[in-house]
């Protein structure tokens, strides 16, 4: 490493996003508690993912992350977990049956609490405010008690996560997201829509192929890639006093991970080269996300690659593109280009919500129509530039929520107000979610015709 590093030399560099705490004992002492607190990951569970990247960067496999905007305090309970769970395996069996290539599922959740926001003040008539910045920090109701930040929210948002790690142990490890079950992960609002139908046809197929391999003496019971699956969880490394206390030296290996979560990204806020968040994040061995905006020209992603990334490792840094849909083909084809004349390894990933969303109604709200655009253009590039489109990001529930407009099932303008939920940005439903999962699937086949058929490794290409 070029320069020294420490789990706090962030903290000699500028920062920005940072929440304006007003009790530094308070904050100093939840930090020192943070710190003696049990891992929330182990190392190596990171180093698994690492490996299952790296695999998606030389073009075999796909990455599928998604989750919520923000975690909430209020709403945790084990049945939107589940039912965020079942969605993301159904979306994953769509991938895997029509790409045929391994499907590396990662969620925005068990530690997705800290938002970074566009002001750092909010206007309600003649009241100004700080921002909400996630649960982690303050709470969402507009008066001067609830915006005050809180450093023993950090406290309870780590015991959320480790309630929300341990049963996401459970669901993929334990039995739930057994191929077997692949009929009973369809959730009732979404059995009647078209996508619930789609959904059916392959699970059909599914369930013949089972019966068949049954037959032939193959069974979930004695092949463990039917009956579980690795799951991973990342959320955005904003809040870096909860990251450092969370920052352990592995005992294997002498390396430091980020145990706070299997992967962590910067933003496209605090994504300043000489700033703190690439400083943690260049000294932790986890897999990392970069998002990438308008505003980063290839000059300067070469520069962060070499920073984050010195040693090309792969399955180390994942680029996650949000340009907006209209934006697509004026930012990315420079990006792929550079990054290929350089020779580095790294995962293209789409986020198609960021640079999508409007104002309707009084909301926040993101067209899906342009969601699903931005996701053609993204493998449109890649197709073009011959290299691999590697994964999407998006915000995502189990819920039926009504916060993007369009889909199957044509939410409205006037349609927002029926069961808008979210704190902050507005987030895919289930039925929304699926549908993506066969667009994507759609642009992986084509990709998968005109490239050939991957070469598989075969301990990843059995299961979901």
């Amino acid at each position: 490493m070029a320069k020294t590093w420490s789990p706090e030399s962030w903290r000699s560099k500028p920062i920005v996003q940072v929440p304006d705490y007003p009790d530094l004992k308070a904050l100093a002492e939840a930090e020192a508690t943070l710190s003696r607190f049990p891992p929330l990951v182990f190392a190596g569970e990171a180093r698994k993912l690492k490996q299952q990247l790296g695999r998606v960067a030389g073009g075999e496999g796909f990455l599928l992350q998604g989750g919520d905007c923000a975690e909430s305090f209020a709403e945790h309970h084990a049945d939107n977990i589940r039912d965020f769970f079942r969605v993301f395996l159904q979306m994953s069996v769509v991938l895997t049956f029509a790409a045929a290539m391994p499907v590396v599922k990662v969620g925005r959740i068990g530690g997705q609490f800290a938002k970074p926001r566009s002001s750092s003040v909010e206007k309600q008539g003649d009241v100004e405010l700080p921002s909400y910045r996630g649960d982690i920090i303050n709470a969402p109701e507009f008066t001067p008690e609830a915006r005050i930040p809180d450093p023993d929210r950090m406290l309870q948002a780590y015991r959320q996560a480790a309630a929300t790690q341990n049963l996401l142990r459970a669901f993929s490890q334990g039995g739930y997201a057994n191929l077997e079950h692949v009929h009973s992960w369809t959730l009732g609002f979404v059995s009647g829509s078209p996508q619930g139908h789609h959904y059916k046809e392959i699970a059909d197929r599914i369930s013949e192929s089972l019966d068949f391999m049954r037959a032939c003496g193959v069974t979930a019971d004695a092949t463990p890639q039917f009956r579980s699956t690795d799951f991973f969880t990342s959320h955005e490394a904003l809040l870096l006093g909860y990251e450092q206390a969370l920052t352990r030296v592995d005992s294997t290996s002498g390396d430091w991970y980020d145990t706070s979560g299997h992967m962590v990204w910067i933003g496209d806020r605090t994504r300043q080269p000489d700033h703190a968040h690439i400083e943690f994040c260049r000294g932790i061995k986890n897999p990392i996300g970069l998002k990438c905006g308008p505003s980063l020209d290839a000059d300067e992603l070469i520069r962060l690659i070499d920073i984050l990334n010195p040693e090309d490792e792969a399955g180390r840094l994942t680029l996650i593109c949000r340009f907006g849909a209209d934006k697509v083909f004026d930012y990315l084809p420079a990006l792929i280009r550079k990054v290929q004349q350089e020779g580095r390894t790294v995962v293209w990933s789409c986020d198609p919500m960021h640079g999508n969303t409007v104002a309707a109604g009084g909301y926040k709200t993101r067209p899906f129509d342009r969601v699903l655009q931005e996701v053609r253009n993204f493998f449109s590039v890649h197709q073009a530039e011959g290299s691999h489109a590697g994964g999407i990001h998006i915000e995502m529930t189990g819920q039926n929520v009504t916060e993007c407009t369009g889909g199957a099932r044509a939410i409205s303008e006037a349609d927002l107000s029926d069961r808008y939920h979210t704190h902050c940005d507005p987030r895919l439903n289930a039925d929304q979610s699926l549908e993506l999962a066969f667009l994507v699937a759609e642009g992986l086949k084509q990709e998968r015709a005109s490239r050939g058929r991957p070469k598989i490794d075969s301990g990843a290409a059995v299961g979901l």
